[in-house]
């Protein structure tokens, strides 16, 4: 197989840290980078940053936020995204009620202390089986290194995410769709409907798996970015 270049995107609050394990464990097949999506406040920057630093065509794999950011990116450079992954996101802007949340989210934070990511939120994030455990502790640090200016400049870019439901019928490269079966924040209906809506998008559940695969059950998601890698162009 030859090498490919591959972007990874982080979720809000996520660093190089989420794509950790799939970096090193691709090593040997793709030159992996980690985007910085902690420096602007709209998604659109997000994605024009990203490009200005990614090779000329990459593979691009994406959780969460970084499912806006992918789209964005498709919407802005298609010709550059040879393949593309797609974990735990959604294409569809925040609902009323979810929206309020995030806009509450920003008025506690600016008018207090960033808490990071609590216990209390942990089981929101990841399979409950993990909480108490290493990768619990690495959520937390990983929230704590982004920091609160930072979140409040991800949460402002999510609120004024554009719709990316009709731009997936237009998807033609490989892509995978991909989701923990108990992902509460982004359920599986919502990766249901992005497959649905991509032409010969390949599907993939983990079980036992929350909202952070790469974290949770990093060998199974390097496994399965592994085989996207080496999908023939359709």
């Amino acid at each position: 197989m030859n090498r490919q270049a591959l972007v990874f995107l982080p979720g809000l609050l996520c660093d190089e840290r989420l794509w950790r394990d799939q970096a090193l464990g691709l090593s040997d097949i793709a030159d992996p980078m980690t985007a910085d999506l902690t420096r602007d406040d709209s998604v659109a920057a997000m994605a024009q940053r990203t490009l200005d630093s990614a090779p000329g065509r990459f593979a691009l794999a994406a959780l969460s936020m970084g499912g806006y950011v992918a789209f964005e990116i498709l919407r802005q450079a298609p010709e550059r995204v040879t393949r593309l992954a797609l974990f735990d996101t959604s294409a569809s802007v925040d609902s009323p009620s979810r929206a309020a949340r995030r806009r509450a989210s920003i008025s506690s934070m600016r008018s207090g202390r960033f808490a990071g990511v609590t216990d209390r939120l942990l089981p929101q994030l990841i399979h409950a089986s993990r909480t108490d455990g290493p990768v619990g502790h690495d959520i937390k640090a990983m929230a704590s290194r982004v920091g609160g200016a930072a979140f409040l400049r991800q949460q402002q870019a999510i609120l004024g995410r554009a719709d990316a439901r009709p731009l997936l019928p237009g998807i033609r490269v490989p892509t995978l769709v991909a989701v923990g079966d108990g992902d509460v924040l982004t359920p599986v209906s919502e990766s249901t409907a992005i497959h649905r809506a991509i032409p010969s998008s390949r599907w993939r559940v983990f079980k036992d798996c929350g909202h952070l695969p790469a974290m949770e059950v990093p060998d199974e998601v390097t496994a399965a970015l592994r085989e996207w890698l080496g999908w023939n162009a359709n």
